[in-house]
């Protein structure tokens, strides 16, 4: 058994809401050590931050719905049908005037950005007897709608700048949504009360070094009172919430930045062109591990059983894939990791890897990979969308518009669908055995799956006028997507 690595610890180099912080140096890591794979295993079950069993479950027990981008810890939970067997209607778009729109600066260059982009997955939860739609926009702000009626159940908190990540709605009950905005602020936010109402924020040049960027596009998990998440400033971090109600009945925190741990260490730096090293994706937590990956390829698992002896998390696992990996990790119950990768640099390390792999972290290095396929027939190529998981297949969309249904087992291409040169950056959903795919011309289409066989299309409907590159939520057979047209769709 390989044993676990064990990080040097650096004075505290931050001073976060009068908190110290500890800073992990990950680059005091040897190469063979920070190929070390082995996560340590509970042996109580309430010790374990995720259990195997939550794969394809929904988040907890408490609230209803699509709680985080892909639905739970793992990123495997895609809603609830069923799912209309003809084409649905447009119900409703939001707003129902005008469109969310807004300028953008990146330096001293700005943009218009309208709608929703990537990931821009909405959470949909049930809360006092109707269902309610928490998402972020690129008109910069922060919105609770009905998700029956399309209209504002709260009035939107206003950000500054627009919101490009998916929210989580917090998975105990508590009136609580956790989402980051591209304004370098990541947010608790309440809505009891009956407004919007920023609690406590974490600034990304709290923590140093930052090493690229300062927007927050990772859709926190919330376990044990711990909100843990990644940062484009390149850090993973760990903050423990201290959430309860105050005497007048509102839900208070009382948040503590407890660790941070950065995404990178100098033998990435030493092969990669740039220190793009932002974590882009949302972390996936099995057991007692969290695994994310960053804008530089570096593929990493961290132990969180520290955390509970107020210590840092420990890193255990790394594997380099050469290039940006946005798209989110996806875990399996026998703990394999689905790992999809874009094609951008063309560089040695991405031409040999591939850019979508089943990998077993209980392997060192490249040994642990099952199986992988080369997506690249241009480039950039590969993968912005995470994948979705089923009991047999890997559902897989290409920057070069093709789905393909990957056999986890075999590793066998058993289907494709092809859509042109069209880009396919929304993830798919997978519910009651169909497929939903958003495209980038406004469409979304529905098809039966048929195990190794091609899946049959059910339907197609045209509902934006731009490009769907967010994700859709889909609950009790209603969908939920937003679009680069500047509006939110409710369909069914």
């Amino acid at each position: 058994m390989l044993k676990s690595i064990g990080l040097k610890l650096a004075l505290p180099t931050a001073l976060v809401g009068g908190l110290f912080v500890l800073i992990v140096r990950a680059d005091s890591l040897s190469k063979s050590e920070t190929e070390a794979v082995i996560a340590p295993k509970s042996e109580q079950k309430d010790s374990v931050w995720n259990s195997p069993d939550s794969v394809f479950q929904p988040y907890g027990d408490v609230v209803k719905g699509v709680l985080t981008f892909r639905g739970n810890p793992t990123r495997t939970y895609y809603g609830t049908g069923p799912l209309p067997l003809q084409a649905p209607r447009v119900r409703w778009a939001y707003p129902e005037k005008g469109s969310m729109c807004s300028v953008s600066y990146l330096r001293d260059k700005g943009d218009t950005w309208c709608g929703m982009g990537w990931t821009g997955q909405p959470a949909v939860f049930e809360r006092d007897g109707r269902t309610l739609v928490a998402f972020g926009a690129f008109d910069k702000k922060v919105h609770l709608i009905d998700a029956s009626t399309g209209r504002d159940v709260i009035r939107p908190l206003l950000t500054g700048d627009i919101i490009k990540g998916s929210p989580t709605v917090d998975p105990d009950g508590y009136p609580l949504i956790y989402l980051g905005s591209r304004d370098d602020n990541l947010r608790v936010i309440s809505f009891d009360g009956g407004e919007l109402k920023t609690l406590w924020s974490l600034n990304a040049y709290d923590v140093k070094p930052v090493l690229w960027d300062d927007d927050w596009d990772s859709s926190p998990v919330i376990l044990k009172d711990y909100m843990l998440t990644g940062g484009e400033n390149g850090h993973f971090h760990v903050v423990k919430l201290n959430r309860s109600y105050g005497k007048d009945g509102k839900v208070v925190v009382r948040p503590q930045l407890i660790a941070n741990v950065p995404g990178w260490d100098q033998e990435l730096l030493a092969v990669f062109p740039k220190p793009a090293v932002s974590i882009e994706n949302s972390v996936a937590i099995y057991n007692n591990t969290v695994y994310f990956a960053n804008s530089a390829g570096l593929l990493q698992g961290w132990d969180l059983t520290p955390i509970a002896s107020g210590k840092p998390p420990e890193r255990i696992y790394r594997m380099w894939l050469g290039d940006d990996t946005d798209a989110s990790i996806v875990v399996d119950r026998d703990g394999f990791l689905y790992v999809a990768v874009e094609y951008e640099l063309g560089n040695q390390r991405s031409q040999s890897v591939g850019q979508v792999l089943k990998i077993d972290p209980r392997v060192a290095g490249d040994r642990g990979i099952v199986w992988r396929h080369h997506v690249r027939t241009k480039k950039p190529d590969g993968f912005w969308a995470t994948p979705a998981l089923t009991s047999t297949h890997l559902i897989a969309t290409t920057d070069s518009g093709k789905a393909l249904g990957i056999n986890i087992k075999s590793g066998k291409i058993d289907w494709s669908l092809n859509y042109g040169n069209q880009p396919l950056w929304s993830s798919p959903n997978v519910v009651d055995d169909k497929l939903l795919l958003a495209t980038c011309d406004g469409m979304l289409d529905a098809y039966q799956l048929n195990g190794p066989n091609k899946p049959q299309r059910l339907w197609s409907l045209k509902a934006g006028r731009g490009c769907f590159e967010a994700t859709a939520a889909v609950w009790r057979g209603r969908i939920y997507v937003g679009n680069r047209d500047g509006k939110l769709y409710g369909i069914w």
